[in-house]
C-alpha cells in the first residue's frame, strides 16, 4: 500500500493555461484531485488513487534530477478520468521557448490503464505535442500498486536520454527548410497516417501560409509542425497523444531521424 505524503507542495504555475479542457473534463487543483475517490477494489479489479500516481511520479522525476517548474491537472466523468501534465527541466538545459512536458493519465472506468508519456509544450502557442516514447502502462490488476515504484521508476530514467534527444529531433525540424509543394505534399500524407483528419486541412495550410505565431514565419519543418499541433487544440488529450506520434514519425522520415 503507498502511503502518500501531506498535501502541501511548493506552488508551481499553471503549465498549459487551461489546455487540458476537453470533452467535458474540467482544469482542477492537485487539492481537487487529491480528494477524488478512488471505488473500491473487486476481486480482479484494483484501482489505483489518482493522487497516488501524481505523487510517484512528481517523486521519482525529483530523484532523478528534474525539476519541477509547472503543472495542470483535469478530471472528466464524475473524477474517474484524470489527465495530467507537468512541465520539467534540467538546471543546466538552456533552451526557453518549449518546455520539456510529462503526462499523465489514470480511470477508475475501467477505460485505460495509467501510463505516463513525454513530451514538449511550446510556450508561444501553448501547443501540447507527445513523443509516446516513454511510457509506462499498468492494468489495474491486484499489484497494481506494489508495481507502482518499480514502474514509474523504469520509466523517469529513461526520461533524460529522450528529452535530449527531443531537443535535438526539434533542431533537425528548424534547419530543415521547406517549399510549398512539400508542406502540401506532407498535409496529404499526415491524413493518411491519420496524424489530421480532413476537416483540420483548411486550419493547417491557414497556420502554414500565414501563422498566427512570429516565430513561426520561417520556412521550415518545424513551423509546419507547429501548424498541426495548432489545428489539434481542443482535442482530447488522449488523442493528441496518438496523433502527435504520428506526426512525430511523419516529420522524423522528412529529416532522416530513424
Amino acid at each position: 500500500m503507498i502511503i502518500t505524503p501531506p498535501l502541501l507542495t511548493p506552488p508551481r504555475r499553471a503549465a498549459t493555461k487551461g489546455m487540458l479542457l476537453h470533452c467535458g473534463a474540467t482544469t482542477v487543483s492537485r487539492e481537487v484531485v487529491f480528494e477524488t475517490p478512488t471505488p473500491s477494489s473487486t476481486e480482479t479489479w484494483y484501482p489505483l488513487a489518482h493522487r497516488d500516481l501524481i505523487h510517484e511520479v512528481e517523486e521519482q522525476l525529483e530523484g532523478a534530477g528534474f525539476l519541477l517548474e509547472a503543472e495542470s491537472h483535469a478530471l472528466s466523468h464524475e473524477g474517474n478520468r484524470y489527465f495530467g501534465v507537468f512541465e520539467v527541466s534540467f538546471p543546466d538545459r538552456t533552451v526557453s521557448d518549449y518546455h520539456w512536458i510529462v503526462g499523465l493519465r489514470n480511470s477508475h472506468d475501467k477505460t485505460f490503464p495509467a501510463g505516463l508519456v513525454a513530451g514538449t509544450h511550446v510556450l508561444c502557442c501553448d501547443n501540447l505535442a507527445f513523443t509516446g516514447e516513454v511510457t509506462i502502462s499498468r492494468k489495474h490488476t491486484r499489484y497494481a500498486v506494489r508495481d507502482l515504484r518499480h514502474l514509474t521508476s523504469r520509466a523517469v530514467g529513461q526520461l533524460g536520454d529522450r528529452f535530449r534527444g527531443l531537443d535535438r529531433r526539434i533542431e533537425a525540424y528548424r534547419t530543415r527548410t521547406l517549399g510549398n509543394p512539400t508542406a502540401h505534399d506532407l498535409i496529404v500524407k499526415a491524413i493518411d497516417c491519420r496524424a489530421i483528419t480532413p476537416i483540420q486541412v483548411p486550419q493547417v495550410l491557414q497556420e502554414w501560409r500565414k501563422p498566427s505565431h512570429d516565430e513561426f514565419l520561417p520556412r521550415n519543418a518545424w513551423s509546419l509542425f507547429n501548424a498541426f499541433t495548432e489545428a489539434q487544440k481542443g482535442l482530447n488529450p488522449h488523442a493528441i497523444v496518438a496523433r502527435s506520434q504520428a506526426l512525430h514519425g511523419l516529420f522524423d522520415g522528412l529529416v532522416g531521424i530513424n
